[in-house]
């Protein structure tokens, strides 16, 4: 039987001597004061009631998803999709993953061998693996068998070390997976081979998000007692480490965690419903934002791309268990809009290029949301959950999302009209 989820909702070959980073100008912080005005063209962003779950058996339940996945039965925690073929891979409280096509429904293999829920779940970057974590602290990875179609896999390995698996992410560019775990430590691995490359030590809490770096050179991790901790993978010395003991960078645990696609800044969001804003090349806090209500923890984070064109960002969303979506501006630290469901954002997912402006918000509230950064205007709503949505994922190149439901559910919606 597997255990219950912990009440927080789960938080994804170098050349030696090569910089890691460009050291840009280092922003300087600014007092949040609340929206920062958009264009004057900008209107107001959509008013949207909350779906009618009053119980009463007249109500016709609203469902404009494309397809269901109901095999999980129990609550689905994590999905993931393929990088190009029409694949997702789910993960939940029945002890199992799938990998299953998301045109039909149809179950391409079933993953076993998890002894507790399946928390996590990750295509590697080429999409010839999948990786699952679970409670049980195993995580177990599959390979894709053959070249003439992606619906046979077989399994590779077992994965060992984690006490239980907090999240898992694979190199942005090998074959390379990284996992965070309950017991304070931070594993990396090398696949196919399995072989243990790095055990990272210095966190004093769970380790409840971490990633690379879009750029692939360094590894990010933060904790649940406040601390966050900057890597080379190739030591298991800290560049640097930033703790509560600094008052500026004082937040609470650390919650949810991104970094920008030029590599050089992250965001990290706290229990406490603040943000900071972290130079990765000078090792310290260059700003703070504080559109979140406090004491709200925030649970999900992305970086947009406005322009569509694929370059730097200096624009991020963030989503909280206040029920706010906050689009910020890095450049000034100001907040550019804030954007409402009726419970706790859960995840934030966006875009590729062309369509980088647009972003996705999941919510506790059943819906998912998607959304256009640059005006903070409603895209599309997307119903069909019966409960709480716990994760979501962009698939065909954005056309898509698939969500993850405490409902046992997994759906998959399209995103634009």
């Amino acid at each position: 039987m597997a255990s219950e989820r912990p009440e927080a909702i789960d938080h994804e070959d170098e050349e030696e001597g090569e910089e890691f980073i460009d050291t840009n100008d280092v922003l300087e912080e600014v007092p949040d004061d609340g929206d920062y005005p958009m264009d004057e063209d900008d209107g107001d962003v959509e008013a949207l009631e909350p779906p009618d779950d009053t119980g009463d058996s007249e109500v016709v339940w609203e469902d404009n998803s494309e397809q269901h996945f109901p095999n999980h039965g129990k609550s689905v925690f994590a999905v993931s999709a393929h990088p190009t073929e029409p694949l997702a891979v789910s993960g939940g409280e029945d002890d199992l993953g799938y990998v299953w096509d998301i045109t039909d429904g149809e179950v391409v293999v079933k993953l076993t061998g998890h002894t507790d829920s399946v928390t996590s779940t990750a295509f590697s970057a080429d999409g010839e693996m999948i990786a699952t974590g679970g409670m049980d602290g195993k995580v177990r990875v599959w390979r894709r068998v053959g070249k003439e179609n992606w619906k046979v896999w077989e399994f590779l390995t077992e994965l060992q070390g984690p006490d239980e698996v907090m999240w898992i992410r694979w190199h942005p560019k090998g074959n390379v997976l990284l996992a965070g775990s309950n017991d304070t430590t931070v594993w990396l691995w090398q696949l196919p081979s399995g072989n243990t490359m790095q055990v990272f030590a210095g966190h004093t809490g769970p380790v409840q998000c971490g990633e690379f770096t879009p750029d692939g050179k360094r590894i990010i991790t933060a904790d649940a007692e406040g601390t966050l901790i900057f890597w080379d993978p190739r030591s298991s010395t800290p560049i640097f480490k930033l703790t509560p003991d600094d008052a500026r960078f004082d937040m609470g645990g650390i919650t949810s965690l991104a970094v920008n696609p030029a590599s050089t800044l992250a965001v990290a969001g706290g229990t406490s419903g603040s943000l900071r804003v972290v130079s990765l090349s000078k090792g310290e806090v260059v700003g703070a934002l504080g559109g979140h209500a406090e004491g709200d923890s925030v649970e999900a984070m992305q970086f947009i791309d406005l322009t569509g064109a694929g370059g730097g960002s200096g624009v991020v969303v963030t989503g909280g268990t206040d029920g706010k979506a906050c689009i910020w501006d890095l450049s000034t630290m100001r907040l550019r809009a804030t954007l409402e469901h009726q419970d706790a954002v859960t995840s934030v997912v966006a875009h590729p290029s062309p369509k980088g402006y647009l972003f996705i918000s999941g919510s506790a509230d059943k819906t998912l949301r998607t959304w256009d950064a640059r005006t903070g205007t409603l895209v599309r709503e997307h119903k069909g959950h019966q409960g709480p949505i716990l994760g979501a994922a962009l698939g065909l190149k954005g056309e898509v999302v698939i969500s993850a439901g405490d409902d046992g559910v997994c759906l998959v919606f399209t995103t634009t009209e």
